[in-house]
């Protein structure tokens, strides 16, 4: 009698970047608030409801098994650890840090003036927020190092140093606190850890050599060389060509230069932006080349930067194209990137973004099931 070969199946884990629009209610109380027109503890409540409200609507509108706080109480995505002391120890001027996107609109790093780097909020404090609320498992994302060594970079920026605390010095710092936002976060039991990563791609069009990039990843890699195997298998890290208000900053750059050195970081789960590239076979290609056994690919399936809402079907597509090129085993699917980095933006509904995020989902099982059928 022929043996009969039992198939295991094998699901495609599908998650969000991170942000989802703020509320509009929160929206108006961040503004009231930072002009001093309202008191913190009525712009706490607003921010507690507005966590509630998008943990109940990420689970029950969009069905998503995987949930965040949408970053509903993050200034933005890259400075929430030391928001609280920009008056103190930083400032804003010429000297620092721009990222212009394609529209022309600026965003700004504050410039660290006062040693020592230090954080002021721990990314913790917002999981801990979440998981009260919901049995589902809660994915929380931090800014990597590299994003945060623009605030102190005098060999790149032109600016002069701060008397007695050397480039090194601030490193040793700055791994220690990116290290224990990290760390803190895996303790207080979250899913995944994701490090956001946007300027990676941005680091390609500052310095075309790619130094620049080579030296994200080796700051990078420092603060993960103090988790083990296992602590790594949690932690991952996303790359976009930027995503606010509907527009990005780094999109010309041709992602094939990014990626081999994107896959010498020393973690396991990659969110890629994908769904927005002119020509996605050949970055699959490429990311088959270069990804490693051990590694989770998750693709952008999803383009939050545009108005239109992807079906099922599209998403199903793209899922079965990615295929081809990722072992079913190491495939994820994604958004290209966060519905709203920053806290002012509110160029795309709640309302699309959660359509969005359910076709992301049902087209993953639709894939799922085909994929399962001929495996």
């Amino acid at each position: 009698m022929a043996s009969e070969v039992i198939h295991r199946w094998i699901s495609i884990p599908s998650e969000l970047i991170g942000s989802i629009p703020r509320t509009q209610e929160l929206v108006q109380a961040r503004t009231l608030f930072e002009s001093d027109l309202m008191t913190i503890e009525d712009f706490r409540k607003i921010e507690n409801v507005a966590v509630e409200k998008t943990i109940r609507e990420l689970d029950q509108v969009t069905g998503s098994m995987v949930l965040s706080d949408g970053e509903q109480t993050k200034p933005s995505f890259v400075t929430y650890p030391i928001y609280d002391l920009v008056f103190e120890r930083y400032k804003f001027d010429k000297q620092c840090f721009q990222i212009t996107f394609a529209d022309g609109h600026v965003r700004t790093l504050p410039r660290l003036v006062k040693a020592p780097f230090k954080y002021a909020t721990y990314a913790y404090k917002y999981l801990n927020v979440a998981k009260s609320l919901t049995k589902k498992p809660i994915k929380q994302a931090v800014i990597t190092a590299s994003a945060l060594s623009m605030v102190y970079s005098p060999h790149l920026l032109n600016t002069g140093s701060i008397e007695n605390y050397s480039y090194e010095e601030f490193l040793q710092d700055l791994t220690n606190e990116c290290e224990k936002d990290i760390r803190l976060c895996l303790e207080q039991g979250a899913h995944a850890v994701q490090l956001d990563f946007t300027e990676a791609r941005l680091s390609l069009k500052v310095d075309r050599s790619g130094h620049l990039l080579k030296d994200f990843i080796k700051i990078n890699n420092r603060v993960l060389d103090r988790f083990n195997a296992n602590e790594q298998k949690k932690i991952g890290v996303h790359v976009c060509p930027g995503g606010d208000l509907d527009c990005a900053h780094s999109s010309d750059i041709d992602y094939t230069l990014l990626l081999p050195d994107l896959f010498q970081l020393h973690l396991t789960n990659f969110y890629i932006q994908l769904s927005s590239e002119q020509d996605r076979i050949k970055v699959l290609k490429c990311i088959q080349k270069h990804m490693k056994s051990n590694h989770r690919i998750f693709i952008g399936v999803i383009d939050p930067c545009n108005p239109i809402i992807e079906s099922a079907e599209t998403v199903r597509d793209r899922v079965l194209e990615a295929a081809k090129f990722i072992p079913m085993k190491q495939l994820g699917t994604t958004d290209d990137c966060g519905f709203s980095p920053f806290a002012d933006d509110t160029s795309t509904p709640r309302e699309v973004c959660y359509e969005k995020i359910k076709a992301r989902i049902q087209g993953t099982k639709m894939a799922e099931q085909i994929l399962n059928a001929h495996y």
